[in-house]
């Protein structure tokens, strides 16, 4: 039987992972502006982007693992897992050489990044079982190691000055040596598989699910980019800091709520909805209340005076909050396609940007709240209509003579 690990102190252990991992990640911008030239500087910024796109693969192995263990125990996850690193491979290995052309990239430099991105994608498997088992002490002791392959040994070789393509072969190496680590990590002796096993298509519905919720949460910055002046596109930028605030603080709760969600309990449904729902509301509040001092800490002094909009982006990463708790619901029920009201959201906001709305800071951050209101409001209907056609397939049909 699994053990699960108590709520409390494994919200803390995985909380406290994900600081560390976001810590890492920033350090590695913070010390490549210190070390780096500006053109090694760029190509970093710009393979940390792209291994970012490609690591949507990890998180949807790790999901799609995490679900089919909570559901129907441990089950073979090779083949699968298998499968989805070769297909990112060769992926990277299609897009590589072009970014390297178009971008102007350092080929070696773009091959280790996409190394780096290949032990990310593999760790998937074995963060996700941990997951499913709700052992979510180990599971937090994996995030951190990964976090600490992942970035720390480029940060490792920026702060020793091994410039860029140094910093991120020790990134490639650190990257693959803790999969071992995972790897025992994830074990549990004497536990032999017994499901069914993980199917392509599960891990193709969740790596689906994870892109759609990063292209229709990113795509106002990008809309900003596009259509703003460079000033106040950079203004936009900080304001996003908010709203990636907002939407990730509360993550944990999706985290932990997974695997009960994966074995139809709507009691955790509502308790994971409530609880980064409050996040969200207080988030929203303190940002209405002080907004001025939440854009001077994110940007800078300069950008005090957008104060006034640092509610509108808060309350947009709050929704979007939401939306990533009932998308992961949908994927834990085994809907066919819990990405669909995302890209159509996504589809419309792009084409309201560019013929409807101002080209302005506002219209812009008001369009993201419109966007993420929409994304809700599609999601929650789907998941109720699930919901409900559930509880009618339970019932047993009125009007029918049972003999026994």
């Amino acid at each position: 039987m699994t053990r699960r690990d108590g709520i409390g102190a494994a919200g803390i252990a995985v909380t406290a992972a994900g600081v560390l991992a976001n810590l890492l990640a920033y350090v590695v911008p913070v010390l490549g502006a210190r070390q780096l030239t500006a053109a090694d500087l760029s190509a970093l910024a710009t393979l940390l982007a792209m291994t970012a796109i490609a690591g949507v693969a990890s998180t949807g192995l790790q999901i799609a693992v995490a679900v089919h263990r909570a559901r129907f125990g441990p089950s073979p996850a090779t083949r699968s897992a298998v499968l989805t690193v070769a297909v990112t491979a060769g992926a990277l290995l299609a897009a590589l050489p072009v970014a390297v052309l178009v971008l102007r990239l350092p080929a070696l430099a773009t091959v280790l990044a996409g190394v780096s991105t290949i032990g990310v994608v593999a760790a998937g498997r074995w963060l996700g079982e941990m997951q499913g088992d709700q052992r979510f002490l180990p599971l937090a002791a994996g995030l951190a190691i990964l976090a600490g392959g992942r970035y720390g040994g480029v940060v490792a070789g920026l702060a020793l000055g091994a410039g860029l393509t140094g910093s991120l072969l020790i990134g490639a190496a650190t990257a693959i040596l803790v999969l071992p680590v995972l790897h025992v990590l994830a074990r549990r002796p004497g536990v032999l598989p017994v499901g069914s096993p993980l199917t392509a298509k599960a891990v193709l519905t969740a790596g689906t699910a994870t892109l759609a919720m990063l292209v229709v949460s990113y795509a106002d910055l990008l809309l900003a980019r596009r259509f703003l002046p460079f000033d106040a596109s950079g203004a936009y930028a900080v304001g996003t800091v908010l709203t990636k605030g907002a939407l990730w603080a509360p993550q944990v709760v999706t985290v932990l709520a997974l695997p009960r969600l994966a074995q139809g309990n709507t009691r955790t449904l509502r308790l994971a909805l409530l609880l980064v729902g409050a996040s969200g509301a207080v988030l929203t509040a303190a940002a209405a209340a002080g907004g001025g001092l939440a854009f001077r800490l994110a940007g800078g002094p300069d950008y005090a005076s957008l104060g006034r909009y640092a509610p509108v982006f808060a309350a947009t990463g709050a929704l979007y909050g939401l939306v990533f708790v009932l998308v992961n619901a949908q994927v834990a029920a085994g809907a066919r396609w819990p990405s669909g009201p995302l890209w159509i959201v996504t589809a419309g906001f792009v084409a309201a940007a560019w013929l409807v709305l101002p080209h302005t800071l506002a219209g812009i951050a008001f369009g993201a709240l419109g966007a993420a209101t929409a994304a809700l409001a599609a999601t929650t209907v789907l998941v109720g209509l699930r919901m409900r056609r559930a509880v009618t397939e339970r019932q047993p049909e009125r009007g029918t003579l049972s003999i026994g």
